[in-house]
């Protein structure tokens, strides 16, 4: 089963919110996940990026690959 830690698209048409989960690589992108470590929200100024970097690196050390884009925003922030 290969885990990855993704965004989950939510919010309105044209206005999107980002939930930042863990989930089976198989699994469709707003479906199924296993676990929610925070939000992302781009639409604020300044944008908001909340995670729990204990999960998150907890995850990490289990073998959950980050995205692109996941992993440059936890840069960002401080949790990788």
């Amino acid at each position: 089963m290969a885990v990855k830690i993704r965004l989950r698209r939510m919010g309105a048409k044209k206005a999107p919110f980002y939930r930042v989960v863990v989930a089976d690589s198989r699994y469709p992108r707003d479906g199924r996940f296993i676990e929610e470590l925070g939000y992302y929200d781009p639409t604020k100024d300044p944008v908001v990026f909340n995670v729990d970097g204990e999960k998150a690196k907890s995850w990490i050390s289990k073998g959950a690959q980050p995205t692109d884009t996941v992993k440059s925003l936890m840069k960002k922030n401080g949790i990788l």
